[in-house]
C-alpha cells in the first residue's frame, strides 16, 4: 500500500520554503551523504542519515516477524509511513519534541481521517508499534484512539502536512486582500540576495546601506542604490550555517560604532562551531585605512564575547548602540523546546548569558578590557547574576530596534522594541526596559507556558505590548516605529511582520494609555501602487527591517529561505494611497537621522 507516500517527493520541494523545518534533536535537516534504503522519499531532504534509515528498516522487519500475517498484508504500509516520519523535516513537530511539558511521542501526530481509516484495519498494529499503554488501551474507542494521536497544531499532522495550503499557499508573492486595513505599496530597492538577514547604515552622513547575508557576506550599497562589487565584509569561511531551510545559525547581524566616522568600528554576531560543538561569537572589526567600501579582514582581533550554544536553534542575532553609546546584544535561550536547561532555564537563570538582552560598553578597548560593564546595569554588584544582563526572560528575540522619536517633539526618543519568537500558541512584541523580566519560560504571551514557574510572585515579569496566536503567524519578526519624513501621516506607527505567514503589521499606542491598537497592513490595489517604480506584491518570508538614514521603513524577504538561494529582495514601503491626507512634514533628511556621537 503507497498510501500518501506517493509523490511525496513532490510534495517535499514545496516543504522546503519554511522555517520550522526542525528534526527531532532541534538541528536543522540535511542531504544525506548517500540516498536511503527504507526511507526513500526523505532521500533529498531529511533528517536521517543511511545509519538511522538502517536502524528504521530492522524495526519494520521486527514488526513484520510479530503481526500476524493477514494484518501485516493490510498493515505494512502504514508501519512504514509511520516510521519514515522520524526521517521527516517536520519530525520535531510530528512527535511534538517542541512541547516539553509532554513525553516525546511513540507515534507522530496524525491527522483524523488518515487515523480513522487506519483504525478500521490495522489498529491492532499499535501492540507491536508502540510501548504506550495509554494507546494500547484506547485501541477499542475509534475517536478517543484518534484524538490520542493528533496533534494541537493541526497544521502539521501526518500526511496533510505534505499538501497542507496554510503551510504552502504563500511560496509565490504575497499580494494581501486591502479590505479594513492599511494599505501600503512597496519599492524594489535589492534583490538576487541569499537570505538578506540585516540592512543597517553607518549613521556617518554618507547615506549608504549595507545588507547583510546569512552566509557571511556584507554588500554595500551606494546612496543611487547600485552595489558594489566586492562585498564590503566576507567570514563565509567562520560562518556556521548550511543550504537547508530551518537553519537559524549564520551571520545574523550587524551594528556600526556611532563613532564610525571616527574610529571605523563595526561589529559583528555570527555562528561558529566545530564538530558538535557550536557558539555564537561577536567580533570586532575596522574599515579599511585605505577603501571606506571595504572591511580590513584582518582587524578581527577583538573577539568580543563568545557564548556556547547547546543546540543549534535560537540563536538571536540582534545588534544596536543605544543613544548611551553603549551596545546592546540579545541572545537566544540556547534553543530546543521550553528551555529546558538547569532548573528554570537560561532564560531566568541570571548567571547565564542566553535568553537575555545584554549592554556592555566597547569604547576605550584597545589597551584595555575587550569590554567593560556600564556602571548603571541593573545587577552590577549582584554575585549571582553575569553584570551584562540588561534584561531577561527571553526566548529567541528576533529582530529589535530603539525608536528615535517623533520628529517635532521627540516623544518615545530611545524605546527599545523586540519580537520575540513564541514556542506552541503565541508569538510577542515586547518593550524592553532596564532590568526588566520578559516571562519566558514562565509565560508565552499573555498565558502561562510553565504554571509553576509562572505562579511564582518573584517573578515580577512584564507582558508585552502585543500578542497573536498561531492562526495568524508562528515567527515573529521584529520591526520599526516609523519616523521617517516622506509619510508623515505613518508616524509612531509601529511596522513588523511574521516569517512564517508573510502577513505585515502594525501597532499605534494610545495616546496616555499605554495600550497599543493593531491594524493588519496590506497591499494597496487597483490604481493605488501604479506609479513607475512602485509594486503591491512581495516574497512572504519576512526576514528582516531597516531603517536608512532618514528614517525610511524598509523590509527584507525572501521566496525560499535558504543560505543559498539568491531569492532575497530588499523593499522600500511607501505609504501612495490615493484621498490620503497627508499631515505637512515637521522634519527633513537633515534633521531625521540618528545622532553621531561626537
Amino acid at each position: 500500500r503507497a498510501g500518501p507516500r506517493a509523490g511525496a517527493l513532490l510534495a517535499l520541494r514545496a516543504l522546503l520554503a519554511l522555517r520550522a523545518l526542525r528534526c527531532l534533536d532541534f538541528r536543522p535537516p540535511f542531504r544525506p551523504p548517500q540516498p536511503l534504503r527504507f526511507c526513500a522519499q526523505y532521500s533529498a531532504f531529511g533528517c536521517c542519515a543511511p545509519e538511522q534509515d538502517a536502524a528504521l528498516a530492522r524495526r519494520f522487519g521486527a514488526l513484520a516477524a510479530r503481526v500476524d500475517a493477514a494484518v501485516w498484508a493490510a498493515c505494512a504500509g502504514y508501519a512504514l509511513d509511520l516510521l519514515c516520519q522520524e526521517c521527516s523535516p517536520y519530525a520535531a513537530h510530528l512527535y511534538d519534541a517542541e512541547d516539553p511539558s509532554t513525553p516525546l511521542r511513540t507515534v507522530p501526530g496524525l491527522c483524523q481521517d488518515y487515523c480513522l481509516d487506519m483504525w478500521q484495519t490495522c489498529r491492532g498494529l499499535f501492540r507491536h508499534f508502540s510501548p504506550d499503554r495509554v494507546l494500547w488501551s484506547l485501541e477499542g474507542n475509534r475517536a478517543k484512539f484518534c484524538h490520542y494521536l493528533s496533534l494541537d497544531d493541526a497544521d502539521y499532522c501526518f500526511p496533510h502536512l505534505l499538501v497542507n495550503e496554510n503551510l504552502n499557499a504563500n511560496l509565490g508573492r504575497v499580494v494581501a486582500d486591502a479590505k479594513g486595513c492599511l494599505q501600503l505599496c512597496l519599492e524594489e530597492v535589492a534583490n538576487g540576495l541569499r537570505n538578506p538577514v540585516a540592512m543597517v547604515h553607518a549613521r556617518d552622513g554618507t547615506h549608504r546601506f549595507f545588507v547583510a547575508e546569512q552566509v557571511g557576506l556584507v554588500w554595500a550599497y551606494l546612496p543611487d542604490r547600485s552595489r558594489l562589487e566586492k562585498p564590503f565584509l566576507n567570514i563565509s569561511r567562520a560562518v556556521l550555517t548550511s543550504p537547508w531551510e530551518g537553519d537559524e545559525r549564520g551571520f545574523l547581524g550587524i551594528a556600526f560604532h556611532p563613532r564610525f566616522r571616527h574610529n571605523r568600528k563595526l561589529y559583528v554576531y555570527y555562528s561558529v562551531g566545530v564538530s558538535f560543538d557550536e557558539w555564537i561569537r561577536i567580533s570586532e572589526f575596522r574599515v579599511s585605512e585605505d577603501d571606506e567600501n571595504a572591511v580590513d579582514h584582518g582587524s578581527e582581533r577583538w573577539i568580543i564575547l563568545e557564548i556556547e550554544e547547546p543546540a543549534s536553534n535560537h540563536n538571536g542575532g540582534q545588534l544596536l548602540f543605544g543613544d548611551d553609546g553603549y551596545l546592546y546584544i540579545f541572545t537566544g535561550d540556547g534553543g530546543m523546546a521550553g528551555d529546558p536547561f538547569g532548573k528554570f532555564g537560561n532564560a531566568q537563570n541570571k548567571s547565564a548569558l542566553l535568553g537575555k538582552v545584554l549592554r556592555i560598553d566597547v569604547d576605550r578597548n584597545e589597551r584595555g578590557p575587550l569590554y567593560r560593564i556600564p556602571r548603571d546595569n541593573p545587577f552590577v554588584g549582584d554575585p549571582a547574576a553575569r553584570p551584562e544582563v540588561y534584561a531577561l526572560g527571553v526566548r529567541n528575540m528576533w529582530r529589535c530596534s530603539f525608536d528615535r522619536g517623533d520628529p517635532a517633539s521627540g516623544a518615545g526618543r530611545g524605546r527599545l522594541f523586540c519580537g520575540d519568537v513564541g514556542q506552541n500558541k503565541f508569538e510577542e512584541v515586547d518593550l524592553v526596559e532596564r532590568g526588566r523580566n520578559y516571562g519566558w519560560r514562565a509565560r508565552e504571551g499573555f498565558e502561562c507556558y510553565d504554571h509553576k514557574l509562572c505562579a511564582n510572585a518573584s517573578l515580577d515579569d512584564v507582558l508585552p505590548i502585543f500578542a497573536y496566536p498561531h492562526k495568524m503567524g508562528k515567527s515573529v519578526t521584529g520591526g520599526y516605529v516609523y519616523r521617517g519624513c516622506e509619510y508623515p501621516n505613518l508616524n509612531g506607527l509601529y511596522i513588523f511582520g511574521d516569517f512564517m505567514s508573510g502577513r505585515l503589521m502594525s501597532l499605534r499606542e494610545k495616546t496616555g494609555t499605554g495600550q497599543w491598537q493593531y491594524s493588519e497592513i496590506c497591499m494597496g490595489r487597483g490604481q493605488t501602487c501604479l506609479f513607475p517604480g512602485l509594486i503591491n506584491n512581495y516574497y512572504p518570508h519576512i526576514i528582516s527591517f531597516a531603517e536608512d538614514e532618514a528614517g525610511e521603513l524598509y523590509f527584507m524577504s525572501t521566496g525560499v529561505p535558504s543560505a543559498t538561494a539568491a531569492r532575497g529582495v530588499v523593499y522600500k514601503a511607501t505609504n501612495s494611497v490615493p484621498g490620503d491626507v497627508l499631515t505637512p512634514s515637521v522634519c527633513n533628511p537633515s534633521t531625521s537621522q540618528l545622532p553621531v556621537l561626537q
